[in-house]
C-alpha cells in the first residue's frame, strides 16, 4: 500500500554514561524534526563526559489509512509523540523506523526492540493535522463510521 502523506525527519539519539553495575550507558530517541534535505546521515551535535548526541537523518514519517484511528488518538493526546525504534549498530544506537500512530507505538513497545516516545514537535503536529482533516472521519460511538464530518481540529 502507498503512503497518502509522507515527511523526511530527522532523529536525535542521545547516549548517556552510566554508573552502574550491569550498565555503562543507556541510548534514546531524544527529539525528532522535520528533514529538509541536506543534512549528513549522521551528524554529532554535542560531547560531553557524560553524555553525546546526534542527528541521524534518513527516516520517513509515512502516512497510511488503516492507521488513522492511531494517528488521531495520538494527534488528540495532551502530550503528543513521534515513536522511534531503533538497534545498536557498530556501537551506536540508530533509529530504524518512526510512526505517529499510537497503534504502531505500542507494537513498537511490545516487539521488544528499543523503542522510545519522542515529543512531537508542532511542526510535524500541524502536519499530522492536516492529514486527518483530508483522510479522517472519526468514528460515531458504538464503532460505526460517521459519514459528513471531518476530525476536529
Amino acid at each position: 500500500m502507498k503512503p497518502l502523506a509522507s515527511l523526511p525527519v530527522a532523529i536525535v539519539m542521545q547516549r548517556r554514561v552510566l554508573q552502574h553495575r550491569w550498565a555503562d550507558e543507556a541510548w534514546a530517541a531524544v527529539a525528532v524534526m522535520a528533514d529538509r534535505g541536506g543534512l549528513p546521515p549522521v551528524q554529532s551535535l554535542s560531547e560531553h563526559s557524560d553524555r553525546q548526541s546526534w542527528l541521524v537523518s534518513g527516516l520517513t514519517l509515512e502516512l497510511f489509512p488503516d492507521e488513522n484511528e492511531g494517528y488521531h488518538e495520538n494527534w488528540l493526546a495532551p502530550e503528543s509523540k513521534v515513536f522511534v525504534m531503533w538497534r545498536m549498530q557498530d556501537g551506536m544506537a540508530m533509529p530504524l523506523r518512526a510512526s505517529v500512530s499510537y497503534v504502531e507505538g505500542t507494537r513498537m513497545f511490545d516487539s521488544g526492540e528499543a523503542a522510545d516516545g519522542v515529543a512531537m514537535p508542532a511542526e510535524i503536529h500541524g502536519w499530522l493535522g492536516e492529514y486527518l482533516r483530508q483522510h479522517y472521519t472519526p468514528r460515531a460511538p458504538g464503532g460505526e463510521q460517521r459519514h459528513g464530518k471531518r476530525a476536529r481540529t
